[in-house]
């Protein structure tokens, strides 16, 4: 009886150890994917995306955290944060062909030496010029992987770090005409001044300015084009929202040709062209729109080279860059890197660091902090038209993918091949 009962016992503990066993190793491969590394073996890497306009702002910025030897809260290990320089549309083609190598479903253990190293470099960061690119990017990995990767809530939500618009950036002399002849200098305005056939001697201008030079970023260098030519698409419509259906428009197609036919050199155009404006004078162009915080930091440069000063007016359709600081959450990256970033994140959107950005052009993030106030640009330019607070508040609203990829598209068949 007893010999029964031993047996019995002996049968139900194993089958007990049979189904354990089994359990963990099911748990074991089911088990969501951990990051390559769990526990820092040196200091914590955060490798930071950064779009141009910002990228010397957090460059500097990154380079005083470094030598001030930030440590991550808790686990005392050293920081050390990393800067590529990007544009904005293109990191979100990497994004888009995952070119940055996200593991999906695979095993960290499963990846070729090639593949770890690839990964090694992966951002824990990207600051994209403005949000919609972020969101754009996560539709594609959510439908990919079918989770988020940049969140909007929470601790590692997209964050703006820094602010800037885009506004007109036009030579006095040039302006005074505009203003004289058609009042406000607006997208219509300059479409008018664009197409009129016997060029600035018609308009009320010196004959040797021969015709009206419009200046916009190249859109396939600088995501400031497409912004650009989205803010005139708003004024041509009179609103804020941007569709397909409008920008395939025939009328609206052959009013933007118009437009873009004043563009000078559009082959070799730059992604720079405020910068231009300060090396290369009227030759670039008489004006344009360009993003505030360059206009700004290039208006020194314009006044040394050139008598002639640029001054700066706000349009009736703002279209404004936010800048966010965004983590990648997946497991890509260690919850020791996404921490760290999160460190460097604070230390953006402190108060000195983000006076820093406003004596380089840029509207803070911290509504603590005076535009007008010490190393401003703002101030230091107010007289040629810079001003705290903007006069208009119509905002553009974010383009969809297909939206920007039919402009894109339109340009490269009309402007770009010219």
């Amino acid at each position: 009886m007893n010999r029964t009962r031993i047996i019995f016992i002996a049968i139900i503990v194993l089958a007990l150890v049979v189904i354990g066993v089994s359990w963990g190793l099911g748990y074991l491969q089911t088990r969501p994917q951990q990051p390559l590394v769990v526990a820092p073996t040196g200091p914590i890497q955060v490798r930071v995306l950064t779009a141009l306009p910002v990228e010397p702002w957090v460059r500097d910025a990154a380079k005083q955290f470094n030598d001030e030897k930030h440590r991550l809260p808790g686990s005392n290990e050293l920081i050390q944060v990393e800067v590529v320089a990007m544009d904005g549309l293109t990191a979100l083609g990497k994004w888009d062909r995952d070119e940055f190598g996200v593991l999906g479903d695979r095993a960290a253990d499963s990846l070729t030496e090639a593949e770890k190293a690839k990964l090694a470099q992966f951002p824990t960061v990207w600051i994209p010029d403005s949000r919609y690119l972020v969101e754009l990017a996560n539709v594609t990995y959510k439908e990919r992987l079918g989770r988020d990767v940049f969140l909007t809530d929470g601790e590692y939500r997209a964050r703006p770090i820094a602010i800037s618009l885009f506004a007109w950036g036009i030579y006095q002399t040039r302006a005074r005409v505009l203003e004289t002849k058609f009042g406000d200098i607006n997208w219509k305005s300059i479409h008018d001044a664009a197409i009129t056939k016997g060029g600035w001697p018609e308009l009320g201008g010196d004959p040797s300015w021969g015709f009206f030079k419009l200046v916009v970023p190249n859109p396939r260098k600088n995501v400031g084009g497409l912004a650009a030519m989205i803010a005139a698409a708003g004024e041509y419509y009179n609103r804020t929202d941007i569709s397909v259906a409008d920008v395939t428009n025939p009328q609206f197609q052959a009013w933007l040709k118009e437009l873009m036919g004043a563009l000078t050199d559009v082959s070799g155009s730059s992604a720079y062209t405020a910068e231009d404006f300060a090396l290369f004078g009227y030759s670039v162009g008489d004006g344009g729109q360009l993003l505030e915080s360059d206009l700004l930091t290039n208006m020194a440069g314009i006044q040394t080279r050139w008598a002639d000063p640029l001054l700066i007016r706000y349009p009736n359709y703002v279209s404004w860059f936010d800048f966010p600081f965004t983590v990648w959450v997946g497991p890509e990256t260690t919850a020791f890197e996404k921490n760290a970033a999160l460190e460097f994140q604070k230390y953006l959107l402190s108060p000195d660091v983000q006076k820093k950005a406003v004596a380089r052009g840029l509207r803070p993030a911290n509504p603590d902090i005076p535009v007008m106030e010490g190393d401003s640009l703002f101030a230091k330019w107010e007289k040629q038209g810079a001003q705290a607070i903007v006069p208009r508040t119509t905002a553009m609203r974010a383009p969809n993918r297909e939206v920007l990829l039919a402009l894109l598209r339109w340009f490269d068949l009309n402007v770009a091949q010219r």
